[in-house]
């Protein structure tokens, strides 16, 4: 005799479905890589915490202020003191050897107590090759010419992200609240996430356009001195204002 048909009742549970092989689209690979980043430096909304305690995990605590401003402080310094007024220079190996010196201090201070080291290594890498440039040159305020290209390439990146309706923050706060890219659906979002683009494309933008006159007109000390102005001082509050607006789209759940 011939079973007669299960019902959908007494049918056991359907195999598996295979796993989609989709690969993920850009916007998604973008989003992850920044959010990733954002994670490591301590930005990740999901994660709560008072505005200064993010702020300042964003900065890298004293060990990273201190790897951020020491190298530029130092070259700005001996530059200065070593400066002569008739030749117009200053005694470059002695400036930049110590800077970069100090760079690779802190590099090997966090190898040796295993501590993230990828942020120390890059700055070595970025300080060792704009003295090279420097050295090569001749002329201490090519120290400075990373630095305008690593500003012009996020200021870029951020405006033209914004104006596409693809914030660069918009993606890498998607990818840490578990949103994807479902944020550009909501208007409120879209609309935060691209004046914080336009913000820190702004920041960028500011500093090219008060470092560049300094740089060509070859005063060193000026320059260095507004780029550490520049730097931290600026990049501290804008990272404030990010975190708010983006606690405000993402309120934590009442407990």
């Amino acid at each position: 005799m011939t079973d007669a048909p299960r019902s959908p009742e007494s049918a056991g549970p359907e195999p598996e479905r295979a796993p989609s092989l989709t690969p993920p689209s850009a916007s998604e690979l973008v989003g992850a890589a920044l959010g990733d980043a954002a994670r490591r430096a301590g930005l990740d909304p999901s994660a709560g915490g008072p505005t200064g305690h993010v702020v300042w995990r964003a900065m890298g605590g004293w060990r990273g202020i201190l790897e951020s401003v020491l190298p530029s402080l130092v070259f700005v310094i001996l530059f200065t003191v070593t400066y002569d007024p008739e030749t117009q220079r200053g005694d470059l190996w002695l400036s930049l050897g110590l800077s970069v010196g100090l760079a690779a201090v802190f590099t090997l201070i966090r190898l040796l107590t295993r501590s993230p080291a990828g942020a120390a290594i890059g700055g070595l890498v970025a300080t060792a090759g704009a003295a090279a440039l420097a050295l090569l040159t001749g002329r201490g305020q090519d120290n400075f010419v990373f630095g305008f290209i690593t500003n012009a390439a996020y200021g870029t990146a951020f405006l033209v992200s914004a104006l596409i309706g693809w914030s660069l923050i918009g993606l890498a706060v998607g990818f840490l609240m578990n949103e994807g890219t479902r944020w550009r659906s909501d208007k409120r979002k879209r609309r935060v996430f691209f004046w914080l683009a336009i913000a820190w494309a702004g920041l960028f933008a500011f500093r090219l356009a008060v470092q560049l006159p300094l740089y060509f007109a070859g005063d060193v000390t000026a320059l260095g001195t507004l780029k550490l102005i520049m730097g931290l001082p600026l990049f501290a509050p804008l990272v404030a204002v990010t975190w708010l607006a983006v606690r405000a789209l993402y309120p934590a759940p009442a407990k």
